[in-house]
Parts: structure tokens; sequence; C-alpha cells
């Protein structure tokens, strides 16, 4: 047992459960709602290993959650932390190292003789395992985890959280505990703005915001042969209400970056700070762009007037360091409210008094969803602080024209999604495996939570898929019976864009490529634009780059058609080429944006994503030695000022 409390706090008594587990070293699954401590589970795990000289890892499904993981154990265990993010390296071999799973993953499959002296692993957000893109990484990393290492599995709420822990127990044949809790320390209170007026209950909303209207797609309705119009909910009005019922800070969330900005301004017509917290928010503010480096940004220029007035915006077309000079503040308790996008309720500790939705429905596909209910959770979570708040409260704002009634009651009443597997394993991990068990490695199949959740023909179809990608890949000259190729190696290394690498490297001269054109080549083939993102004008690089691919993806989606296998292989974009080239003859970045319809923090995004791409290239053992030069080189050229991502981290 810890000697000492570790928390200033009382624990509650799912906490004080799973402890129990935790003290006898028990692999632990728990589902609880957001803001309601799961965290400290983590903490307790983290402080007992390093006190008897265990080590753990700490996998988080976000770069910008590593980050803040990072400083904050830091500061608590000086000189006893490391962090691997892809573009991120710092002290490894730490007794406590901060992944993302991405990385853990990738670890277990190249080198699983670095974690054997780890004890523990902690899973934050592994509902995250149901992302349709990136799922499948958190299965694999659960089911090859080492079975010397315990796992802590921090969880939302699920309603399928025994089928979960009974799949982790039948993997790792050994016993797997589960705590859940339902309520939360502080309890939330939602509020709906309907038809700009305020309403506390539901069947309230019924009768008042729709009374014009039983079918919510109606947005025109009659009474007594009148014609009625609903009427807008106005942002003013909310911002009044928040202002009266002393229910700031606040947190808005909407799905739209520019939406997110055009709100913050026109929210800011009333300022909402007063002189004293103004002149305070200033100088924070003031001082962390100059921490961070980006006082002569025009960007952070251009935010500071918005600043003054209490209110800021938050979104991934932001630069990195940027956005955390808004987070910093947005912490400070001075600025009374942030209008940010969703990935801002996934894991970053940024509670407020109150939350506010937009909107209900967002963009999905061609048209628009209504929000899952765990979406819906994990925002509005976000409301009440521990130890602050008496109450969190929650503010709805709906429109009956787009939302129905039996819609609003299923997101505030109605069952989480349950965890669903997303397994669609990569070809670089079929390669590392193949490479350990040979034809072997099917007899995994059955330990995915895939095949845990599924029977019959949907059972077959899953492993049907898996060998047609073997059998690809038999075909493209990665493997033989006798095991892989010199090209099976070289793809093993890269995760995602695996074979038009190995296609370009082995076939299309990919190691002739100078430093430059190599950096443009792969931050094309990790880009993916946004809709409606103009490509740019073609010039001479675009041009040779993209005709250096075109058989190689054709080779690739011809296979692929043949032998069944979907998602097809990416398809590079090069809408940034003409931006990278800028960057690596030593553009200043704020020019950038003249040669690309890319925002700051887009721009960074995927420098850094090529980084890492880059970084891979360069350690590839079995890799062209002026291969292996250039992409060093590439790296160095990019990884500089705003881009280098572990420049930002120890400026923190």
């Amino acid at each position: 047992m810890i000697q000492g409390p570790i928390h200033p706090f009382a624990y509650d008594s799912f906490q004080k459960q799973a402890i129990e587990h935790i003290e006898r070293g028990t692999s632990l699954l728990v589902a609880a709602p957001t803001g309601s401590g799961k965290t400290v589970l983590a903490d307790y795990v983290i402080e007992k290993s390093l006190s008897q000289g265990q080590r753990v890892i700490y996998t988080s499904p976000i770069k910008a959650l590593s980050n803040q993981k990072f400083r904050d154990f830091s500061q608590r265990y000086p000189n006893a932390v490391g962090i691997l993010t892809g573009d991120v390296t710092i002290h490894a071999t730490a007794p406590l190292v901060i992944m993302t799973t991405e990385i853990y993953r990738n670890t277990l499959l190249e080198d699983p003789q670095r974690l054997s002296s780890y004890a523990w692993v902690i899973f934050d957000e592994v509902h995250y395992l149901d992302n349709p893109e990136r799922g499948t990484v958190w299965e694999e990393a659960i089911l090859f985890t080492p079975a010397h290492i315990r796992l802590l599995c921090l969880s939302a709420t699920i309603p399928n959280v025994e089928e979960f822990a009974q799949w982790i127990r039948f993997v790792h044949q050994q016993p797997v505990a589960v705590v859940q809790e339902t309520q939360r320390p502080v309890p939330l209170s939602f509020t709906f703005q309907c038809q700009n007026v305020f309403l506390d209950d539901l069947q309230e909303l019924k009768r008042v915001g729709y009374r014009f209207s039983e079918d919510a797609r109606r947005w025109r309705s009659y009474s007594h042969g009148r014609r009625h119009a609903l009427k807008p909910n106005r942002l003013d009005a909310l911002v009044h209400e928040l202002r009266e019922q002393q229910q700031l800070p606040c947190i808005y969330f909407t799905f739209g970056r520019r939406r997110a900005e055009d709100l913050a301004w026109e929210m800011s017509s009333t300022p909402l700070t007063n002189p004293e917290e103004r002149a305070e928010l200033l100088r924070i503010y003031d001082d962390l762009c100059g921490r961070f480096q980006v006082r002569q940004d025009r960007s952070a220029a251009a935010l500071r007037p918005l600043i003054e007035r209490g209110v800021g915006f938050h979104h991934a077309g932001m630069l990195p360091t940027l956005k955390e000079v808004i987070e910093r503040c947005f912490t400070s308790r001075l600025m009374k409210m942030i209008v940010t996008t969703e990935t801002f309720a996934l894991g970053i500790n940024m509670p407020a008094r109150s939350v506010v939705l937009d909107t209900l429905k967002k963009r999905s596909g061609g048209g628009f969803e209504l929000l899952k209910r765990r979406e819906f959770l994990q925002m509005s979570g976000r409301a009440g602080r521990r130890g602050m708040d008496e109450a969190g409260f929650v503010y709805l704002r709906i429109n009956p024209q787009h939302v129905s009634f039996p819609e609003v009651q299923n997101l505030l009443n109605g069952n989480p999604e349950p965890v669903r597997s997303r397994f669609n394993t990569s070809y670089a991990t079929l390669l590392n495996l193949y490479r350990e068990h040979g034809k072997g490695l099917l007899e995994f199949f059955p330990k995915t939570l895939y095949a845990f959740q599924t029977s019959g023909d949907q059972l077959r179809k899953g492993l049907e898929g898996m060998q047609q990608k073997l059998d690809l890949l038999k075909a493209l000259g990665y493997l033989t019976s006798e095991g892989l190729t010199a090209k099976g190696e070289f793809a093993s290394w890269i995760y995602g864009y695996e074979l038009l690498i190995a296609e370009l490297y082995s076939h299309y001269n990919l190691a002739t490529l100078d430093a430059i054109s190599l950096a443009a080549l792969m931050t094309a083939v990790v880009y993916e634009p946004r809709p409606g993102t103009a490509a740019g004008k073609s010039h001479h690089l675009t041009k040779r780059l993209s005709e250096l691919c075109r058989k190689p993806l054709s080779r690739i989606h011809q296979a692929e058609l043949r032998f069944h296998i979907h998602p097809k292989t990416k398809t590079p974009f090069f809408h940034l080429s003409h931006a990278v080239e800028a960057w690596m003859a030593r553009c200043p970045f704020e020019k950038l944006t003249r040669y690309c319809d890319a925002d700051e923090g887009e721009i960074v995004r995927y420098l850094r994503m090529t980084i890492q791409l880059l970084r891979q290239l360069s350690e590839i053992p079995q890799g062209d030695l002026t291969l292996r030069g250039n992409a060093k080189k590439a790296l160095e050229r990019i990884n500089r000022d705003v881009v280098d991502a572990e420049a930002q981290l120890r400026l923190g």
C-alpha cells in the first residue's frame, strides 16, 4: 500500500474499489462519466509503480493530450518522464513514458523486448477503439500487450463494458476487474434555448419549443389558420443568460472552424471581463505569446482584442502554439468564454462551469446526423468543476426545424452506443506478424474483438479479409512461403502508407529524390484535403512527383481490386507541395498560406506528420543509405520554428 495520500481529497467509492484491484495487481477496466475522476486511478498506478521501481506506459488518443500529460507528470516526477509521439522523442527510456497509442502498437510489433521492464500500461479514452479510422490500433495494442504487463483501461460510460472486459480476459487469460460509475460528483443541469426562450424541463420544451411543429423537419406550421415562423435563438440572449445566472466560464462547442471564429467575435460585442480582469488577462496573454514565440504572429495580434473582452476560440486550423496560449488563458479562469470544436472535449483538462452545444447535429458525409450519445456525454461532461461548482450547467441550442423532440429525448436519456470492433489491420502489421509467425499469424484472428463480437458469415468475411491482404502482399512480392522479402522488410516499418512508399522505393528510384522532393512527396502521401479545398496551381515539383506516383499507385489499386480489399490505398494529394518547397527554402512561416489553400494549424499538422514519416525512413535498417540520408536532411530542414513540436514542448 502507498504510504500517504496522493491526492488532497477523499476518494469516491468507485475509486476506492478500483484502487483495491490495483493494489492486488489486477488489470482493470473503469467506465465512468466524463469529469468523474478516472484520472485519479492513472495517478495511483503511476505513483505505486514508480515508488516500487517499476515502469509505466501511458497511452492517449491525441498528441495534445499526450503533451499535456507529459507536462503534468514532469512537474510531479522531474527527470522521470519521457514522451514518444512520432514527431517528439524525449527521454524515451524514462520510467514513465507517455505515448500515442500508435507508437505503443508499433513498439509491440517491432521491438517488444523494449517493454520487458514495464509493469503497467494505461489506455486513456479506451472507448476510442470504436473510432472508424483509428480503432484498429487500440484493438491491436491490447491484443499484443505482453502477458507480464497489467492494463488499466479508462473509458467513458459504455453499455457493453462487461463484454469488453470478457474479451480482454480471453486474450490475456488473466483476471480483469470491472469498475463502473454512473453518477458524476458534480451533477449536470440542462437548459434548452429554443425559439429564443430558456427552458429547464423536457416537457416544457415540448410544450413551448415545439408547439407549432410536431415534426421537427417542418419549418412552418399553422394554428387557427395563421402561419407561424419559428423564432431564431439569439446569441446575445444566450450570453446575457450565462452572465445573469453566473454560469461563466463557459465552453461553447460548435462543429466548424469558421463558425467558431464568427461566434467568438459576435459574442465579444459585450465585454465579459471587468477592467481588473481585462488587464490581468492581457498580461497573461502577452507573456504566453512571448514564451511561445508567437508575439509577432498575425493571428496572435488579431486575437488580442477578442482576448481583452474575455473571449477566445480554439480549433485545428490554428497554430498549435497559439492554441496552447488560448488553453492556458482559459485555465486562468479570467477568460470567460472559449468557442471550440469537438476535439477540445477529448481528454484535455479544461473544466468550466457551463457548456453550450451550438447544435445537436453535425456534418457527416453529404448531410447532417444527430450527435452520438457518447459524443454528447463527452462534451456536456466538461461542465462543472469538481471542488468548485455545486453543479455543471449545459445549454442546448435547439432548432425544431432541424432536430425532433424524440431525438432530443434520446440524447438526454438514451443509452450510450456500445463499443464495436473496427478491426481492419494494416499491411505493415501483417508483415510484422508474418515475420514472427508465418502463416500461423491467422491464428491470432480469433483473439480479436472483431471475432469476439461476430459470428457466422461476418466472422468468415473478416478472416477472408486478412487472407486477401496476405495474398496481395505475396502477389506484389512482399512475402514468400519462407518469410518477408527485402521489400516486405522495408514496408513493415511504415504504417498506413507502406505499399506506395515501398513500391516507389523498390521500383521507381525513391532513393534518388533530393531532400526537397522527398519531403514534398511524403507530405502528399499523408495529406488529406478537407472538402472544398483548392488544389492550387500545378508547378514543376507537383507534376514530377504526381507522375512518379501514377504507375505504382495504379498497380496497387489494381491488386486491391483483384483481391477485393477495401478501403484502397490512399492517393497522394499534392496541395501542399509548393508550400513545402518554400518552407524548405527558409520561407517565413506566415507567408506559407500564399502557396496553398490551408490554415496555419493544418500546415503544421501535416508537416509534423511528414516529419514522423521521414523519421521512419531515416531509421529503416533495410533502407538504402542514400534514402536514409536524404530523409534525415529533409527532416532537419522541415523541423524548425513553429513546426518543431519538441521545441514547443520544452518551452512549456
